[in-house]
């Protein structure tokens, strides 16, 4: 072996025995996180079998036998990726001989609850497609607004992720988000709470925080922020996790674009209308009006 490669060697073992020392770990094969492109894989799957009309490629989408092949299919590959994610609890073997391992049980079952709830979803998407139906004259059809919305995208991941984080399975549900996120512009924790009928136009720039809460029929547009006013923190000057740090919004609010809520005990009154632009800190009480008053100065 020429002199100079013989060097070069000996520099990359000594980089790769540097790196694995800054990494806490020796460098082994092992596979206990879970692969982000694996999530977004069961999200898509997920989209068709809850709209196979649209999403799906088999082509006799409606028979049970192929639904039932579908989401035994489903069922598998997520126990395998929800297993994948509990690594505080998982040894490196695991990941080699899953059959073996104490948490495959609770993968299991977690796996089957999301399943079961993917009626529920759909019902609450089905209510979220008739609302920006109705509150977007753009809209032509339901079908664009399945096929093309954003913020329709963006709500469904949100109402799958969810069911995730409902069940401590944080990062899976933080990717499916953030996957979202950057496909449309629109952030929304996988925390938040929403009712039926939600409506996200446009979506730019639209930021839910964790703790939201949002009732029934409430319409939101773009460059709206539903976030935290100040974080909590214990004695010793630490953030205090899972507080209520995100606003209220109660049944039938609309919010317009720009517009700034934040704090964990500012609730919108039913029925309010939030004017674009505003700063809110403070609740808002049902049926009131916010907005920025113009200044019109008179030319002299």
């Amino acid at each position: 072996m020429p002199q100079n490669n013989m060097q070069e060697e000996q520099v990359l073992i000594g980089l790769v025995a540097e790196l694995a020392k800054l990494c806490n770990r020796q460098i082994e094969p092992r596979n206990l996180l879970p692969n982000p492109d694996a999530v977004v894989a069961i999200l898509k799957e997920v989209q068709a079998i809850l709209y196979p009309n649209y999403f799906s490629t088999t082509e006799d989408n409606k028979d049970q036998v192929c639904y039932l092949e579908r989401l035994g299919v489903l069922y598998w590959r997520l126990t395998r990726i929800i297993h994948s994610s509990i690594t505080n609890k998982c040894k490196p073997e695991c990941s080699i001989d899953m059959e073996s391992c104490v948490e495959l049980e609770v993968s299991r079952k977690k796996a089957l609850e999301i399943l079961q709830e993917l009626p529920n979803i759909k019902k609450l998407l089905d209510e979220d497609v008739k609302a920006a139906y109705k509150g977007d004259p753009a809209a032509r059809s339901e079908d664009e607004v399945i096929l093309s919305y954003p913020g329709f995208f963006a709500v469904l991941t949100h109402r799958l992720a969810h069911e995730f984080q409902k069940r401590d399975l944080d990062l899976l549900a933080r990717i499916m988000s953030e996957y979202a996120h950057s496909k449309t512009g629109i952030d929304i924790h996988p925390g938040a709470k929403i009712g039926k009928g939600f409506f996200i136009d446009h979506g730019t720039g639209v930021v839910i925080g964790e703790t939201t809460e949002i009732g029934t029929n409430v319409k939101l547009y773009q460059g709206v922020t539903l976030g935290a006013l100040s974080f909590p923190k214990d004695h010793n000057g630490n953030i205090i996790k899972g507080a209520k740090r995100h606003p209220t919004i109660e049944d039938n609010v609309t919010i317009y674009a720009g517009a700034t809520i934040l704090g964990g005990q500012t609730v919108i009154g039913e029925g309010a209308v939030i004017g674009g632009n505003v700063w809110i800190t403070e609740s808002v009480p049902p049926g009131c009006k916010v907005i920025n008053k113009p200044i019109i100065e008179k030319k002299k």
